[in-house]
């Protein structure tokens, strides 16, 4: 049983979490994964009475998160905590050449594990960030990607912490239906995307096997 009693469940990161959430209301989940998956959650466990909170924010960086992370995070005093974020942290450079560098990241997101640690018994999830080839450009992506994903799946590791293998889980869906099917940009996951997302994050912490 993965959950305790009044558990209280922040999912964090970028427009993939933010999921056109209403800002002016606290318990808006928007209408992606976080939405998906606590709704499973809250029909699996009505007993458990369990409460999810989405503070993703659309463009956000590692570096934006450490900015707003009393706030969003420490002061609101999970007990589960999802960080989902680096797609942004790639994108900007290749849209604007503001470069984060895979050893800027790891610091960023390292910062963010030793604050919730040092303020907070929580367990803690880390959703790797994906990129599919759509539109073909994105395969430049990788060189800069493909190193922060690895960040996260070291820092999963060193923390123990609960892994979303979100990368290699949609290379695998692509070979089922073209990559545009499960993020129209390469970086947005459609309906059926945020469905992926969704059932790997309860796999991750098990609650569906």
């Amino acid at each position: 049983m993965p959950f305790q009693k009044n558990d209280i469940i922040l999912f964090q990161g970028d427009s993939i979490t933010d999921c056109g959430r209403n800002y002016a209301d606290a318990s808006s989940l928007g209408v992606g994964y976080a939405l998906m998956a606590g709704a499973r959650l809250g029909l699996q466990y009505p007993e458990k009475n369990l409460t999810f909170i989405n503070r993703g924010i659309s463009g956000n960086r590692a570096v934006d998160l450490q900015e707003r992370w009393d706030r969003d995070c420490l002061e609101l005093k999970p007990t589960w905590v999802s960080i989902y974020i680096g797609v942004n942290d790639t994108w900007r450079w290749f849209d604007s050449g503001q470069e984060t560098t895979a050893a800027e990241f790891e610091a960023s997101y390292r910062d963010l594990i030793e604050r919730t640690k040092q303020s907070l018994d929580a367990k803690l999830v880390l959703v790797e960030p994906f990129v599919l080839p759509v539109p073909e450009d994105r395969k430049g992506w990788r060189k800069d990607l493909d190193p922060k994903i690895h960040v996260v799946r070291e820092l999963a590791r060193e923390y123990g912490a609960a892994l979303v293998p979100l990368d290699g889980l949609f290379a695998a869906a692509s070979v089922k239906a073209e990559p545009a099917f499960w993020a129209g940009d390469g970086v947005h996951p459609s309906p059926a995307g945020h469905a992926l997302i969704a059932e790997a994050w309860m796999k991750a912490v098990g609650a569906i096997s």
